[in-house]
């Protein structure tokens, strides 16, 4: 009997194992969750190389658009139309979206204009190239009401997630850059001054917000924002523009204290978590950032009091895992990319 053949043969058969279960644990984790959400944001429609495929080896219940899906920047709805059917033809999305259901947002670039607001005039018909992307042609609630604010449920063994995509865009007041100076070195930096009065969603997408939450069944709610909630430091577009909207948000989520809230938000083309501690709450409110899916700020560096963990530079896309307990919802959030790369993971009970 050949004693070091057979034990060359036990060597690799139990190497091929290890992989084979090495390959297998991130499911056998997911397989643990009640549900998994994957979300992106900031893809130019015009690079081929993207992250569908890993998005899809992860198998979400959902993918969640955060906004900026397509740059568009135009005001010809033809070229707004080519640049969302180039996006939706790319391979790996087509392969994604056979098996998995899309809802989601839009941002400023695929609104039609960078920065842009509730005057842009080609809001109504670009509302139209949105519907049409994401498939949305039989959401009658979106097609009820100016704007594209919508909500997709996710439903498994009497458990309830809804997700709330808000329209950060439609409704928006005007903010004004204006320009700062360093005392010391002399560089002016633009930023847009607090506008103390104004609105982003708009009263009649409020009413309905407050309606959507108190009577909704759902223990959990992801509040999908195309702009960042939480992060309040930085000189680019966020809710602490208008101080008064992001306060009324705060006061929404402490006002159902037996509910559960989560916000997801992109625009930066950096990927961070903030969170953020409100009285009346027993939980920490999280602000999950994932931007961008095809291109970033290289070497970004910016305060935020609120980050927990490291500001991602990389290309990334998020994943939500969800489980609920007797005593409590565990989410555990990823920042996921090319290979299965993880740049960052963090896990908090809600």
């Amino acid at each position: 009997m050949n004693y070091p053949v057979i034990a060359s043969l036990r060597r690799t058969v139990s190497l091929q194992f290890v992989i084979i279960l090495l390959t297998l644990v991130p499911f056998i984790s997911y397989a643990q969750r009640d549900f998994t959400i994957a979300f992106g944001s900031c893809s130019r429609q015009s690079d081929t190389l993207q992250m569908w495929r890993e998005v899809a080896s992860l198998r979400p219940d959902v993918w969640v658009w955060g906004g900026d899906n397509i740059y568009g920047d135009s005001h010809d709805v033809q070229v707004m139309r080519s640049k969302y059917d180039l996006q939706k033809s790319h391979p790996g999305y087509q392969a994604l979206i056979r098996k998995t259901p899309v809802t989601g947002t839009w941002d400023d670039h695929d609104y039609g204009v960078n920065d842009g607001g509730k005057y842009f005039p080609k809001k109504d018909e670009f509302k139209k190239e949105f519907i049409r992307f994401m498939g949305f042609e039989k959401n009658k609630e979106i097609t009820t009401h100016d704007g594209i604010y919508n909500t997709y449920a996710l439903r498994r063994r009497g458990k309830e997630v809804l997700i709330i995509n808000l329209d950060t865009r439609s409704f928006r007041d005007t903010i004004y850059r204006a320009v700062e100076e360093d005392s010391l070195t002399g560089v002016k930096h633009t930023y847009y001054a607090k506008n103390t009065e104004g609105t982003i969603l708009g009263e009649p997408q409020w009413e309905w917000l407050e309606q959507v939450v108190r009577t909704s069944e759902a223990k959990l709610f992801i509040i999908n924002s195309s702009i960042q909630v939480i992060s309040e430091q930085h000189r680019f577009e966020k809710w602490a523009n208008f101080p008064k909207e992001r306060e009324r948000l705060f006061k929404l989520v402490s006002s159902f204290p037996d509910k559960r809230f989560l916000i997801i938000s992109g625009d930066r083309h950096i990927a961070e978590i903030s969170v953020e501690r409100l009285e009346g709450i027993s939980y920490p409110l999280i602000d999950f950032t994932s931007s961008g899916l095809t291109h970033v700020t290289a070497n970004a560096k910016e305060d935020n009091k609120h980050r927990d963990g490291a500001l991602i530079s990389k290309k990334n896309f998020g994943i939500i895992g969800i489980r609920f307990t007797e005593k409590a919802i565990e989410v555990t959030l990823e920042l996921r990319s090319y290979n299965g790369t993880v740049h960052q993971t963090r896990t908090y009970s809600l």
